[in-house]
């Protein structure tokens, strides 16, 4: 299943009464090169699988998710997977998916609520978007996706490339009876040929995998000032940095030395929305809120152009009281619901979610922020707006 349909129907999930597992764990091996998850994974689960022991019904149910989830782990996880996302009902409902990923989760958890917790995942998702790099020469192209959607654990290679362009090769071929103006010409011409041959595979597939980063791998003074030109104006754009790279030897030293890129690249603009959630809160069209608790009405309006939120679950600031109001307020009116359907407003984890939730039902951009201080002045939480209620009102 895509990860952006399993988001969705991890966040609209109405409780039913029975409890819901959310499992985050980190596989990445401890500092001797061994695997120690399964060792906490069993421990998380038979200590949780206590609390059901005076329910037969739930403890029948508890224990066939957790015979699911053994079998799983014991036969699909892909060794080079660091981190794996594990939801499964305890109850009347069938619901079992597994997202393995190449990045890891900060810390392994398991969380036992009405619901499922789904903010760790997003955050793995939106802090490690689809970036496309191109490493060229003169006369051979390679073209790597490395993060996002089409980076979990399935079919694709990581130590292979996405695309392979080859043309003839032209170093060392011999001038011949050709007078050198004519013969470099040639060269030129070719190279020029191959550089569109291979703009236009990369802008194909930046187009169908809807990657927003590009990074050109090659030597500066041959190929790179060949290819660059050649790309549109739309795909220039999403060029965010140049490696003068001759020569590799692998992928993954391909995937280290732009992931350097992709982190500065990422921290400014972090940066810069931060600043332009603030501008907009303080402009005089009000297009901008800043706080959970306004944030969280913006939302339910569908208002949200642009959520942004603390990545640090424990930064997040807000009164319960004023929470469970507009909860309440925007509550879903079902009085035939068999099962109290509102959050714990007490627990920063499910409000977290609520958010994510609305923000992903109502197709607002997600943007965690990595440097908490730069949302202290508003509890974690902010947005820019797509129009404002009071402004459309008093138009």
């Amino acid at each position: 299943m895509r990860l952006t349909i399993l988001t969705k129907k991890l966040a609209s999930f109405e409780p039913d009464g029975f409890p819901f597992l959310s499992i985050y764990i980190s596989t990445e091996s401890n500092e001797h090169g061994r695997d120690t998850f399964h060792i906490w994974l069993k421990k998380e689960l038979s200590e949780r699988g206590k609390e059901y022991e005076e329910n037969s019904f739930e403890a029948q149910k508890y224990s066939e998710a957790v015979e699911r989830i053994n079998e799983y782990i014991q036969n699909e996880v892909d060794p080079a997977a660091n981190g794996i996302a594990i939801f499964a009902t305890i109850g009347d409902q069938d619901f079992f998916e597994v997202v393995q990923l190449d990045v890891p989760f900060s810390e392994s958890v398991l969380h036992l609520s009405d619901r499922p917790h789904t903010f760790p995942l997003i955050k793995a998702i939106k802090q490690n978007p689809a970036y496309a790099v191109l490493w060229a020469d003169t006369n051979k192209a390679e073209i790597y996706v490395f993060g996002g959607e089409h980076r979990i654990r399935t079919d694709v290679d990581a130590d292979k490339p996405v695309e392979t362009i080859q043309n003839t090769v032209t170093q060392g071929t011999k001038v011949g009876g050709w007078s050198q103006g004519r013969y470099q010409r040639h060269i030129e011409n070719f190279h020029l040929q191959h550089a569109k041959e291979t703009v236009a595979e990369l802008e194909e597939l930046m187009r169908k995998r809807d990657i927003e980063n590009l990074i050109l791998c090659g030597d500066e003074s041959t190929i790179i000032p060949i290819l660059r030109p050649q790309l549109s104006k739309q795909v220039e754009e999403k060029v965010i940095g140049i490696l003068n790279m001759s020569r590799y030897d692998s992928a993954e030293e391909i995937r280290e030395k732009t992931a350097e890129l992709i982190e500065s690249e990422k921290a400014e603009r972090q940066q810069k929305q931060v600043e332009r959630v603030f501008d907009a809160a303080k402009a005089a069209a009000g297009l901008g809120s800043l706080g959970i608790e306004s944030t969280l009405k913006a939302l339910s309006n569908g208002q949200v152009q642009e959520l942004v939120v603390t990545s640090s679950l424990d930064k997040i600031e807000y009164q319960p009281g004023r929470i469970e109001k507009i909860l309440n307020e925007y509550a879903p009116g079902n009085d035939n619901s068999p099962v109290e359907t509102m959050p714990l407003v007490t627990e920063a984890e499910q409000i977290a979610d609520q958010l994510i939730g609305r923000a992903l039902a109502s197709d607002a951009d997600i943007i965690f922020i990595d440097d908490p201080e730069l949302l202290d002045e508003c509890g974690g939480v902010g947005a820019v707006l797509r129009y404002n209620i009071n402004a459309t009102a008093n138009g």
